[in-house]
Protein backbone atom coordinates (compact mmCIF):
# COMPACT_ATOMS: atom_id res chain seq x y z
CA UNK A 1 0.00 0.00 0.00
CA UNK A 2 1.88 3.55 -1.31
CA UNK A 3 1.02 6.12 1.06
CA UNK A 4 -0.19 9.86 -0.79
CA UNK A 5 1.54 12.79 0.94
CA UNK A 6 -1.36 15.05 2.55
CA UNK A 7 -2.08 17.83 0.44
CA UNK A 8 -1.82 21.90 1.58
CA UNK A 9 -4.33 23.77 2.02
CA UNK A 10 -3.92 26.17 -0.63
CA UNK A 11 -3.22 23.00 -2.46
CA UNK A 12 -7.05 21.45 -1.43
CA UNK A 13 -8.58 25.39 -1.80
CA UNK A 14 -7.11 25.36 -5.57
CA UNK A 15 -8.66 21.91 -6.04
CA UNK A 16 -11.91 22.89 -4.80
CA UNK A 17 -12.60 25.73 -6.48
CA UNK A 18 -11.95 24.05 -9.97
CA UNK A 19 -14.43 21.16 -8.69
CA UNK A 20 -17.40 22.66 -7.43
CA UNK A 21 -16.73 26.28 -8.81
CA UNK A 22 -16.98 27.89 -5.38
CA UNK A 23 -14.73 30.59 -4.60
CA UNK A 24 -15.08 30.96 -0.77
CA UNK A 25 -11.65 30.52 0.92
CA UNK A 26 -10.95 27.71 3.01
CA UNK A 27 -10.77 28.76 6.99
CA UNK A 28 -7.70 28.87 8.32
CA UNK A 29 -6.33 26.02 9.23
CA UNK A 30 -5.32 25.65 13.42
CA UNK A 31 -1.75 24.31 14.01
CA UNK A 32 -1.31 20.89 14.61
CA UNK A 33 -1.14 19.49 17.94
CA UNK A 34 1.53 17.36 16.81
CA UNK A 35 3.58 20.21 15.71
CA UNK A 36 3.84 21.46 19.18
CA UNK A 37 6.50 20.54 21.30
CA UNK A 38 4.62 19.49 24.32
CA UNK A 39 5.49 21.87 27.67
CA UNK A 40 7.07 20.02 30.39
CA UNK A 41 6.48 20.63 34.36
CA UNK A 42 10.50 21.96 34.51
CA UNK A 43 10.29 24.10 31.52
CA UNK A 44 7.05 25.74 32.81
CA UNK A 45 8.98 25.78 36.54
CA UNK A 46 11.98 27.48 34.47
CA UNK A 47 10.13 30.40 33.29
CA UNK A 48 8.06 30.90 35.95
CA UNK A 49 11.00 31.77 37.94
CA UNK A 50 12.63 33.92 35.29
CA UNK A 51 9.90 35.61 34.91
CA UNK A 52 9.73 36.16 38.32
CA UNK A 53 13.10 37.23 38.61
CA UNK A 54 13.02 39.73 36.08
CA UNK A 55 9.86 41.43 37.35
CA UNK A 56 11.81 41.57 40.85
CA UNK A 57 15.40 42.71 39.30
CA UNK A 58 14.72 44.12 36.04
CA UNK A 59 16.12 43.54 33.30
CA UNK A 60 19.84 44.98 31.13
CA UNK A 61 20.29 48.08 32.72
CA UNK A 62 17.66 49.01 35.24
CA UNK A 63 18.89 46.07 37.22
CA UNK A 64 17.16 47.52 40.51
CA UNK A 65 19.84 45.08 42.57
CA UNK A 66 17.23 43.19 44.39
CA UNK A 67 19.76 40.08 44.00
CA UNK A 68 22.78 42.03 46.00
CA UNK A 69 19.78 43.07 48.89
CA UNK A 70 17.78 39.80 48.98
CA UNK A 71 21.33 38.10 50.26
CA UNK A 72 22.44 41.02 52.15
CA UNK A 73 19.06 40.61 53.99
CA UNK A 74 18.83 37.20 54.36
CA UNK A 75 22.49 37.20 55.36
CA UNK A 76 21.72 39.79 58.17
CA UNK A 77 18.58 37.92 58.80
CA UNK A 78 20.21 34.72 59.88
CA UNK A 79 22.77 35.80 61.71
CA UNK A 80 20.76 37.87 64.38
CA UNK A 81 18.54 35.08 64.75
CA UNK A 82 21.90 32.94 65.06
CA UNK A 83 22.84 35.45 67.91
CA UNK A 84 19.60 35.56 69.53
CA UNK A 85 19.16 31.46 69.51
CA UNK A 86 22.65 31.29 70.82
CA UNK A 87 21.85 34.00 74.05
CA UNK A 88 18.72 31.58 74.74
CA UNK A 89 20.61 28.15 74.13
CA UNK A 90 23.73 28.32 76.27
CA UNK A 91 22.39 30.51 79.23
CA UNK A 92 21.68 27.72 81.56
CA UNK A 93 25.21 25.84 81.46
CA UNK A 94 26.90 29.32 81.21
CA UNK A 95 24.91 29.62 84.83
CA UNK A 96 25.79 26.38 86.07
CA UNK A 97 29.53 26.75 85.11
CA UNK A 98 29.31 30.17 87.10
CA UNK A 99 30.12 32.00 84.20
CA UNK A 100 27.96 34.80 82.76
CA UNK A 101 24.69 33.77 80.94
CA UNK A 102 25.38 35.99 78.13
CA UNK A 103 29.09 35.66 77.50
CA UNK A 104 28.76 33.53 74.82
CA UNK A 105 26.04 35.91 73.05
CA UNK A 106 28.91 38.73 73.45
CA UNK A 107 31.32 36.68 72.02
CA UNK A 108 29.17 36.06 69.09
CA UNK A 109 28.32 39.40 68.58
CA UNK A 110 31.44 40.43 68.83
CA UNK A 111 32.63 38.28 66.08
CA UNK A 112 29.55 38.82 64.17
CA UNK A 113 30.48 42.93 64.46
CA UNK A 114 34.28 42.03 62.78
CA UNK A 115 32.73 39.75 60.29
CA UNK A 116 29.96 42.05 58.88
CA UNK A 117 32.65 44.95 58.88
CA UNK A 118 34.74 42.49 57.05
CA UNK A 119 31.81 41.87 54.42
CA UNK A 120 31.24 45.43 54.01
CA UNK A 121 34.47 46.02 53.21
CA UNK A 122 34.69 42.77 50.77
CA UNK A 123 31.85 44.06 49.34
CA UNK A 124 33.21 47.06 47.78
CA UNK A 125 35.85 46.30 46.36
CA UNK A 126 36.81 44.34 43.03
CA UNK A 127 37.75 40.44 43.65
CA UNK A 128 39.92 40.58 40.88
CA UNK A 129 42.72 41.71 42.93
CA UNK A 130 42.20 38.40 45.22
CA UNK A 131 43.90 36.63 42.29
CA UNK A 132 47.67 37.89 43.31
CA UNK A 133 47.04 36.46 47.23
CA UNK A 134 45.61 32.91 46.25
CA UNK A 135 48.82 31.34 46.72
CA UNK A 136 50.25 33.24 49.82
CA UNK A 137 46.77 32.55 51.34
CA UNK A 138 46.49 28.59 50.91
CA UNK A 139 50.30 28.48 51.78
CA UNK A 140 48.93 30.14 55.16
CA UNK A 141 46.06 28.42 55.64
CA UNK A 142 48.55 24.51 55.18
CA UNK A 143 50.56 26.67 57.89
CA UNK A 144 47.95 26.62 60.64
CA UNK A 145 46.44 23.40 59.67
CA UNK A 146 50.10 21.85 60.27
CA UNK A 147 50.28 23.89 63.36
CA UNK A 148 47.12 22.87 65.02
CA UNK A 149 48.34 18.99 64.83
CA UNK A 150 51.82 20.65 66.84
CA UNK A 151 50.13 22.84 69.59
CA UNK A 152 46.29 22.30 68.92
CA UNK A 153 43.86 21.79 71.68
CA UNK A 154 41.11 19.00 71.57
CA UNK A 155 38.23 18.83 72.90
CA UNK A 156 35.20 16.41 71.62
CA UNK A 157 37.26 14.23 69.53
CA UNK A 158 38.69 16.59 67.46
CA UNK A 159 41.71 18.81 66.99
CA UNK A 160 40.84 21.33 65.55
CA UNK A 161 41.21 24.63 67.90
CA UNK A 162 44.29 27.19 68.54
CA UNK A 163 44.54 29.09 71.80
CA UNK A 164 44.67 32.97 70.70
CA UNK A 165 44.47 34.99 73.97
CA UNK A 166 41.14 34.44 75.49
CA UNK A 167 39.70 33.27 72.22
CA UNK A 168 40.17 30.33 70.08
CA UNK A 169 40.70 30.11 66.13
CA UNK A 170 39.58 27.35 64.03
CA UNK A 171 41.66 27.38 61.00
CA UNK A 172 39.67 24.49 59.23
CA UNK A 173 37.06 27.15 58.69
CA UNK A 174 39.54 29.76 57.34
CA UNK A 175 41.05 26.53 54.87
CA UNK A 176 37.50 26.41 53.22
CA UNK A 177 37.37 30.23 51.92
CA UNK A 178 41.37 29.97 51.54
CA UNK A 179 40.95 26.91 49.11
CA UNK A 180 37.77 28.32 47.56
CA UNK A 181 39.54 31.11 46.58
CA UNK A 182 42.91 29.28 45.33
CA UNK A 183 40.77 27.19 43.07
CA UNK A 184 39.23 29.31 41.58
CA UNK A 185 42.43 31.30 40.70
CA UNK A 186 44.04 27.96 39.35
CA UNK A 187 41.01 26.83 37.38
CA UNK A 188 40.67 30.18 35.83
CA UNK A 189 44.30 29.93 34.27
CA UNK A 190 43.57 26.41 33.29
CA UNK A 191 39.89 26.69 31.65
CA UNK A 192 41.32 25.70 27.93
CA UNK A 193 43.07 22.42 29.58
CA UNK A 194 40.40 21.38 31.79
CA UNK A 195 39.43 18.83 28.96
CA UNK A 196 41.95 16.55 29.62
CA UNK A 197 42.07 15.10 33.18
CA UNK A 198 45.28 15.46 34.60
CA UNK A 199 44.86 19.49 34.23
CA UNK A 200 41.97 18.98 35.59
CA UNK A 201 43.56 17.23 38.78
CA UNK A 202 46.85 19.00 39.36
CA UNK A 203 47.02 20.61 41.20
CA UNK A 204 43.87 21.80 42.42
CA UNK A 205 43.11 17.83 43.36
CA UNK A 206 47.00 16.40 43.67
CA UNK A 207 48.07 17.48 45.95
CA UNK A 208 46.54 21.28 46.60
CA UNK A 209 43.10 19.36 48.47
CA UNK A 210 45.01 16.55 49.41
CA UNK A 211 47.39 18.35 51.70
CA UNK A 212 44.11 20.15 53.29
CA UNK A 213 41.97 17.05 53.80
CA UNK A 214 44.74 15.03 55.07
CA UNK A 215 45.59 17.76 57.97
CA UNK A 216 42.09 18.13 58.50
CA UNK A 217 41.48 14.00 58.66
CA UNK A 218 45.14 14.06 61.25
CA UNK A 219 42.78 16.10 63.54
CA UNK A 220 40.15 13.70 63.42
CA UNK A 221 37.48 15.71 61.41
CA UNK A 222 35.40 13.89 59.17
CA UNK A 223 33.00 16.46 59.10
CA UNK A 224 34.95 19.44 58.09
CA UNK A 225 36.81 16.85 56.10
CA UNK A 226 33.36 15.89 53.79
CA UNK A 227 32.42 19.85 53.75
CA UNK A 228 35.54 20.46 51.91
CA UNK A 229 35.38 17.18 49.52
CA UNK A 230 31.86 19.28 48.65
CA UNK A 231 33.79 22.71 48.10
CA UNK A 232 36.64 20.68 45.96
CA UNK A 233 33.26 19.02 43.82
CA UNK A 234 32.03 21.69 43.09
CA UNK A 235 35.11 24.40 42.17
CA UNK A 236 35.36 21.33 39.39
CA UNK A 237 31.78 21.32 38.50
CA UNK A 238 31.39 25.29 37.85
CA UNK A 239 34.50 24.95 36.00
CA UNK A 240 33.53 22.59 33.42
CA UNK A 241 35.26 19.53 33.71
CA UNK A 242 34.49 16.30 32.29
CA UNK A 243 31.09 14.47 34.50
CA UNK A 244 32.56 11.12 33.80
CA UNK A 245 35.71 12.48 36.53
CA UNK A 246 32.88 13.01 38.99
CA UNK A 247 31.69 9.04 38.91
CA UNK A 248 35.45 8.00 39.41
CA UNK A 249 35.88 10.41 42.31
CA UNK A 250 32.61 9.33 43.62
CA UNK A 251 33.29 5.74 43.72
CA UNK A 252 36.53 6.67 45.69
CA UNK A 253 35.61 9.09 47.72
CA UNK A 254 32.86 5.97 48.88
CA UNK A 255 35.37 3.81 49.21
CA UNK A 256 37.77 5.84 50.96
CA UNK A 257 34.71 6.85 53.54
CA UNK A 258 34.37 3.30 54.40
CA UNK A 259 37.24 2.14 55.32
CA UNK A 260 37.47 5.61 57.60
CA UNK A 261 34.34 4.78 58.94
CA UNK A 262 35.40 0.92 59.79
CA UNK A 263 38.72 1.60 61.19
CA UNK A 264 37.30 4.02 63.62
CA UNK A 265 35.45 2.59 66.50
CA UNK A 266 33.91 5.84 67.69
CA UNK A 267 32.45 6.41 63.77
CA UNK A 268 31.40 3.13 63.77
CA UNK A 269 29.70 3.24 66.73
CA UNK A 270 27.51 6.44 65.76
CA UNK A 271 26.76 4.57 62.45
CA UNK A 272 25.50 1.46 64.31
CA UNK A 273 23.51 3.98 66.77
CA UNK A 274 21.83 5.70 64.13
CA UNK A 275 20.29 2.27 62.52
CA UNK A 276 19.18 1.44 65.96
CA UNK A 277 21.50 -1.04 66.83
CA UNK A 278 23.69 -1.37 70.32
CA UNK A 279 27.66 0.09 70.04
CA UNK A 280 29.73 -3.12 71.01
CA UNK A 281 30.58 -1.16 74.36
CA UNK A 282 26.84 -0.76 74.69
CA UNK A 283 27.25 3.45 74.61
CA UNK A 284 24.89 5.23 72.61
CA UNK A 285 26.63 8.09 70.44
CA UNK A 286 22.76 9.18 69.01
CA UNK A 287 22.18 10.65 72.14
CA UNK A 288 22.44 13.89 70.74
CA UNK A 289 20.12 12.95 67.24
CA UNK A 290 17.62 11.00 69.80
CA UNK A 291 16.99 14.30 72.04
CA UNK A 292 17.13 16.95 69.11
CA UNK A 293 14.10 14.67 67.79
CA UNK A 294 12.13 15.13 71.45
CA UNK A 295 12.74 19.13 71.05
CA UNK A 296 11.47 19.23 67.18
CA UNK A 297 8.30 17.09 68.74
CA UNK A 298 7.64 19.10 72.12
CA UNK A 299 7.98 22.44 70.00
CA UNK A 300 5.02 21.49 67.83
CA UNK A 301 3.48 24.72 65.45
CA UNK A 302 4.99 27.79 67.19
CA UNK A 303 6.94 26.08 70.29
CA UNK A 304 7.14 26.26 73.72
CA UNK A 305 8.53 30.10 73.67
CA UNK A 306 11.87 32.14 73.58
CA UNK A 307 13.73 30.85 76.72
CA UNK A 308 11.68 27.98 77.54
CA UNK A 309 13.53 25.35 75.89
CA UNK A 310 14.20 22.10 78.21
CA UNK A 311 16.42 20.25 76.11
CA UNK A 312 18.81 23.18 76.76
CA UNK A 313 19.21 21.51 80.57
CA UNK A 314 22.16 19.21 79.11
CA UNK A 315 19.45 17.04 77.49
CA UNK A 316 21.40 18.08 74.61
CA UNK A 317 25.33 18.22 75.38
CA UNK A 318 26.59 21.54 73.60
CA UNK A 319 23.13 22.92 72.35
CA UNK A 320 24.10 26.29 71.09
CA UNK A 321 26.30 24.15 68.93
CA UNK A 322 25.83 22.03 66.28
CA UNK A 323 22.33 20.93 67.44
CA UNK A 324 21.04 24.73 67.60
CA UNK A 325 18.40 23.92 65.06
CA UNK A 326 16.54 21.33 67.41
CA UNK A 327 16.65 24.42 69.89
CA UNK A 328 15.26 26.46 67.30
CA UNK A 329 12.34 24.03 66.49
CA UNK A 330 11.32 23.42 70.10
CA UNK A 331 11.23 27.54 70.99
CA UNK A 332 10.24 28.37 67.91
CA UNK A 333 8.24 25.78 66.88
CA UNK A 334 7.41 24.46 62.92
CA UNK A 335 6.99 28.22 62.18
CA UNK A 336 10.52 28.92 63.15
CA UNK A 337 11.98 26.00 61.63
CA UNK A 338 10.28 26.78 58.14
CA UNK A 339 11.66 30.81 58.45
CA UNK A 340 15.09 29.65 58.91
CA UNK A 341 15.32 27.44 55.55
CA UNK A 342 13.00 29.86 53.92
CA UNK A 343 16.13 32.39 54.58
CA UNK A 344 18.54 29.79 53.38
CA UNK A 345 16.43 29.03 50.41
CA UNK A 346 16.70 32.87 49.52
CA UNK A 347 20.68 33.28 49.71
CA UNK A 348 21.01 30.26 47.53
CA UNK A 349 18.37 31.34 45.09
CA UNK A 350 19.91 34.95 45.16
CA UNK A 351 23.51 33.54 45.31
CA UNK A 352 22.75 31.35 41.95
CA UNK A 353 21.58 34.51 40.54
CA UNK A 354 24.99 35.71 40.88
CA UNK A 355 26.56 32.63 39.79
CA UNK A 356 25.02 32.03 36.29
CA UNK A 357 25.96 35.30 35.38
CA UNK A 358 29.31 35.50 35.32
CA UNK A 359 31.68 35.27 32.43
CA UNK A 360 34.69 35.00 33.51
CA UNK A 361 35.66 31.35 34.77
CA UNK A 362 37.21 33.14 38.42
CA UNK A 363 34.11 34.69 39.08
CA UNK A 364 31.78 32.24 38.68
CA UNK A 365 33.65 28.99 40.15
CA UNK A 366 34.60 31.65 43.17
CA UNK A 367 30.46 32.67 43.73
CA UNK A 368 29.60 28.52 42.99
CA UNK A 369 31.85 27.27 45.73
CA UNK A 370 30.80 29.33 47.93
CA UNK A 371 27.19 28.58 47.34
CA UNK A 372 27.87 25.30 47.74
CA UNK A 373 29.93 25.76 51.01
CA UNK A 374 27.03 27.12 52.73
CA UNK A 375 24.03 25.85 51.42
CA UNK A 376 25.87 22.24 51.29
CA UNK A 377 26.84 22.79 55.32
CA UNK A 378 23.88 23.93 56.70
CA UNK A 379 21.77 20.75 54.39
CA UNK A 380 24.24 18.16 56.39
CA UNK A 381 23.54 20.03 59.85
CA UNK A 382 19.91 20.10 59.70
CA UNK A 383 20.31 16.23 58.27
CA UNK A 384 22.13 15.48 61.25
CA UNK A 385 19.42 17.07 63.54
CA UNK A 386 16.68 15.59 62.42
CA UNK A 387 18.00 12.31 62.38
CA UNK A 388 18.41 11.57 58.35
CA UNK A 389 22.47 11.53 58.75
CA UNK A 390 24.67 10.10 61.49
CA UNK A 391 26.04 12.60 63.98
CA UNK A 392 28.42 14.35 62.17
CA UNK A 393 30.36 17.52 63.85
CA UNK A 394 29.05 20.24 61.36
CA UNK A 395 27.80 23.87 62.59
CA UNK A 396 24.81 25.35 60.95
CA UNK A 397 26.53 28.39 58.72
CA UNK A 398 25.55 31.83 60.40
CA UNK A 399 23.47 30.44 63.57
CA UNK A 400 25.50 27.79 65.09
CA UNK A 401 28.11 29.22 67.94
CA UNK A 402 31.04 29.17 66.91
CA UNK A 403 33.40 32.92 66.08
CA UNK A 404 35.38 31.31 63.23
CA UNK A 405 32.55 29.85 61.59
CA UNK A 406 30.49 32.60 61.69
CA UNK A 407 33.51 35.57 60.45
CA UNK A 408 34.67 33.45 57.68
CA UNK A 409 31.04 32.57 56.30
CA UNK A 410 30.53 36.67 56.47
CA UNK A 411 33.61 36.97 54.28
CA UNK A 412 32.37 34.88 51.86
CA UNK A 413 29.34 36.39 51.76
CA UNK A 414 30.75 39.69 51.34
CA UNK A 415 32.83 38.33 47.83
CA UNK A 416 29.57 37.55 46.68
CA UNK A 417 28.06 41.10 47.36
CA UNK A 418 31.03 42.66 45.26
CA UNK A 419 30.11 40.75 42.68
CA UNK A 420 26.06 41.25 42.94
CA UNK A 421 26.90 44.68 42.89
CA UNK A 422 28.65 44.93 39.87
CA UNK A 423 25.14 43.36 38.18
CA UNK A 424 23.45 46.53 39.48
CA UNK A 425 22.50 49.45 37.15
CA UNK A 426 25.39 51.83 37.69
CA UNK A 427 23.59 54.46 39.20
CA UNK A 428 21.99 51.90 41.74
CA UNK A 429 24.99 50.94 43.24
CA UNK A 430 26.24 51.43 46.71
CA UNK A 431 28.86 53.97 46.55
CA UNK A 432 32.43 52.90 48.00
CA UNK A 433 33.93 54.43 50.02
CA UNK A 434 37.63 53.71 50.39
CA UNK A 435 39.65 51.86 47.44
CA UNK A 436 41.50 48.79 49.13
CA UNK A 437 43.86 46.49 46.94
CA UNK A 438 46.54 46.87 44.37
CA UNK A 439 44.96 47.00 42.00
CA UNK A 440 42.38 49.74 43.14
CA UNK A 441 45.79 51.97 43.85
CA UNK A 442 47.02 51.12 40.29
CA UNK A 443 43.80 52.18 39.07
CA UNK A 444 43.94 55.26 40.83
CA UNK A 445 47.86 56.14 39.98
CA UNK A 446 46.51 55.75 36.70
CA UNK A 447 43.32 57.70 36.69
CA UNK A 448 45.45 60.63 38.40
CA UNK A 449 48.16 60.42 35.50
CA UNK A 450 45.41 60.50 32.36
CA UNK A 451 43.78 63.71 34.59
CA UNK A 452 47.11 65.48 34.36
CA UNK A 453 47.37 64.64 31.02
CA UNK A 454 43.75 65.73 30.13
CA UNK A 455 44.10 68.75 31.34
CA UNK A 456 47.73 69.58 29.74
CA UNK A 457 46.44 68.61 26.77
CA UNK A 458 43.25 71.39 26.87
CA UNK A 459 45.55 74.13 28.20
CA UNK A 460 47.41 73.83 24.91
CA UNK A 461 44.97 73.04 22.77
CA UNK A 462 43.39 76.51 24.10
CA UNK A 463 46.71 78.28 23.56
CA UNK A 464 47.08 78.05 20.23
CA UNK A 465 44.94 79.51 17.09
CA UNK A 466 42.65 77.65 14.72
CA UNK A 467 45.52 76.73 12.27
CA UNK A 468 47.09 74.39 14.65
CA UNK A 469 50.56 77.53 14.74
CA UNK A 470 51.47 78.78 17.90
CA UNK A 471 49.57 81.63 19.38
CA UNK A 472 51.44 84.92 20.31
CA UNK A 473 52.01 85.49 24.29
CA UNK A 474 49.29 86.77 25.60
CA UNK A 475 50.29 90.25 26.46
CA UNK A 476 51.94 91.02 23.39
CA UNK A 477 48.42 90.25 21.37
CA UNK A 478 46.26 91.99 24.03
CA UNK A 479 48.23 95.69 24.03
CA UNK A 480 47.27 97.52 21.20
CA UNK A 481 50.78 99.77 20.58
CA UNK A 482 52.67 96.36 19.59
CA UNK A 483 50.05 95.72 16.62
CA UNK A 484 50.35 99.75 15.91
CA UNK A 485 53.55 99.77 13.60
CA UNK A 486 52.40 96.75 11.16
CA UNK A 487 48.76 99.24 10.68
CA UNK A 488 49.37 99.92 6.49
CA UNK A 489 46.89 103.35 7.09
CA UNK A 490 49.74 106.04 8.25
CA UNK A 491 51.72 104.88 4.57
CA UNK A 492 48.39 105.30 2.55
CA UNK A 493 47.66 109.10 3.89
CA UNK A 494 50.84 110.47 3.03
CA UNK A 495 51.55 108.85 -0.60
CA UNK A 496 47.50 111.02 -0.72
Amino acid sequence: MVSTPTRTTAARTAGGSAAGGSTRPAPAAAPSPAGRRPVTPAARVRGWYRGFWAALEGTGKSRNGSTYYLILGSTLALTAIGIMMVLSASSVEAIAAGESPYSAALKQGGFAAIGLFAMFVLSRVNVVWMRRIAWPVIALAIALLGLVLLVGRSALGNQNWIDVGPFTFQPSEAAKLALALWMATVLDRKAKLLHEWRHALVPVVLPGAMIVLGLILAGNDLGTAMIVMIIVAAALFFAGVRLYLFGIAGAFLAVGTTILAVTNPNRMCRILSWTGQTCADGSDLNYQSTNGLYGLASGGWFGVGLGQSRQKYSWIPEAHNDFIFAIIGEELGLVGTLVVLVLFAILGAAIYRVVVAQQDVFHRVLAGTIMVWLLGQASVNMAVVTGLAPVIGVPLPFISYGGSALLMSLCAIGVVLSLARAQMAPGMQPKKMLKFGPAAFANSVRSARAGRAATKAATTSTSRGSTGSPAKPAPKKSTPRSSAPKNPAPKTRTKA
